[in-house]
């Protein structure tokens, strides 16, 4: 298995921009897709982005696509999540994963999907 450390979270008003990172130990980053979720209070961990080991294709939520932007960086054993356009919506712990299902990433969306997971870091978009 991978470990996974998220970081960048924060507050932002609405309409501001956000980058969160994931930092993966092991050797074998690259191996893997990577994903993105959020939880926020009272509701179950919901999918954002997902980008396979390769850097392509990608797959976004419906809430998120055209606003978010989730790229990796196999050298540094990182993935980023770029958030522009933040809504109050937007607000969650955010989640990092790992998968190693030999499927497109466009079909992992759930989480029974990624079998390693961050800490996660808190998203705050005030009104």
């Amino acid at each position: 298995q991978v470990q996974l450390v998220e970081s960048g979270g924060g507050l932002v008003q609405a309409g501001g921009s956000l980058r969160l990172s994931c930092a993966a130990s092991g050797r074998t980053f690259s191996s893997y897709h990577m994903g993105w979720f959020r939880q926020a209070p009272g509701k179950e961990r919901e999918f954002v982005a997902a980008i396979s080991w390769s850097g392509s294709p990608t797959n976004y939520a419906d809430s998120v696509k055209g606003r978010f932007t989730i790229f990796r960086d196999n050298t540094k054993n990182t993935v980023y999540l770029q958030m522009n356009s933040l809504k109050p919506e937007d607000t969650a712990v955010y989640y990092c994963a790992a998968s190693s299902v030999a499927s497109s990433v466009r079909y992992l969306t759930q989480t029974a999907d990624f079998g390693s997971w961050g800490q996660g870091t808190q998203v705050t978009v005030s009104s």
